[in-house]
């Protein structure tokens, strides 16, 4: 089962996005979706029966400009995105995740994960976590780590909650997607190897974050991030054209109708650009890969409310659409 997406007068921003589409027990194919909902098959329109999303990414710079002329023309073409089942815009090889990119969320979950011997006032610990944010700001080092494509779902699809997992939660992200090869790149060349932008919610289970058997080793992002379906990604990936600022958008989720987090991206600590760059000093990022920007406060750790059998999860970010997931807990 999958929610499926509510009518929209305009899915997102600029004249098209990119889709991997289906139809029931149908392969899955590349498409280009229109605001008005409306859908091109890519394969036959660009005479490959091989084409992917990711393939149209591997050559992103020759692949934009016949994008660009067939959402200008062959109306009489497109097909009802009704028909269609949404899967997640592309198959990614890498997946880089930014950490404690928010100020205010770190704060909030700086006071959240107290230590039980830690009898300071919730001020002077929240003073302590703005001192943490504003030394790395002036150090310029970002928190990169690495998630599983095999994480990835759809944008509509159900996420099974583990049952091992004692407090899943969620966390809205802007996600960046790699359209040209970057590595070693400066922050002033980052945002030209970006192809376009999506939505990521990077669930994780607070209770495994941190190893218990030996504080030591830290946090355990496996165990905590990567279980099947813990990164519901898409629906679409728009062109970077068609966002002016990824700097300054709205990252907002909603849980059964209410909303928890809405904050705009102005609000992290490192910029896109930032990184992307960084994350490109030790890595090699690929068409296609992802890189994940961190998420904003107002996570369940802050409402202390976690997820459960049965939430729907809206995530939204402006211009790039909304994702609707629900949660089905996993038989143990």
């Amino acid at each position: 089962m999958f929610v499926k997406p509510a009518p929209a007068s305009a899915l997102f921003a600029g004249p098209f996005a990119l889709a991997t589409l289906s139809v029931p027990d149908g392969s899955a194919f590349p498409a280009l979706v229109t605001p008005d909902a409306r859908v091109l098959d890519l394969r036959a329109a660009l005479g490959d029966g091989r084409l992917t999303v990711r393939s149209l990414l591997e050559d992103w710079e020759a692949a934009l400009p016949r994008l660009e002329a067939l959402a200008d023309g062959g109306a009489e073409q497109r097909k009802p995105l009704a028909d269609f089942r949404v899967h997640a815009p592309v198959e990614a090889r890498q997946v880089f995740q930014s950490g404690a990119n928010y100020r205010q969320h770190v704060i909030d979950l700086h006071v959240a994960h107290r230590a039980p011997d830690d009898d300071r006032s919730e001020e002077e610990r929240r003073a302590e976590a703005a001192e943490i944010m504003d030394r790395r700001a002036a150090e310029d080092l970002p928190y990169v780590f690495i998630g599983l494509p095999s994480a990835i779902t759809g944008p509509y699809d159900d996420v099974a909650l583990p049952a091992w997992a004692q407090k899943p939660d969620w966390e809205l992200e802007l996600a960046a997607v790699i359209g040209r090869p970057a590595y070693q790149v400066s922050v002033e060349e980052a945002l030209g190897h970006i192809a376009g932008y999506t939505i990521a919610n990077d669930l994780t289970d607070r209770a495994t974050v941190f190893r218990r058997d030996m504080p030591q080793i830290g946090t355990d992002w496996l165990r905590s991030k990567n279980a099947p379906g813990f990164t519901p990604l898409g629906p679409w990936i728009v062109p970077a054209a068609s966002i002016t600022d990824p700097d300054d958008l709205q990252v907002t989720l909603k849980l059964n109708g209410e909303t928890m987090q809405d904050e705009s991206t102005k609000d992290m600590i490192f910029d896109v650009a930032r990184v992307v760059s960084y994350a490109s000093q030790t890595a090699r990022l690929l068409p296609g890969d992802l890189v994940l920007t961190g998420s904003p406060a107002g996570n369940g750790m802050h409402w202390g409310r976690l997820l459960r059998d049965g939430d729907v999860m809206e995530g939204s970010v402006t211009g790039l659409g909304v994702q609707r997931t629900r949660c089905v807990a996993e038989e143990s």
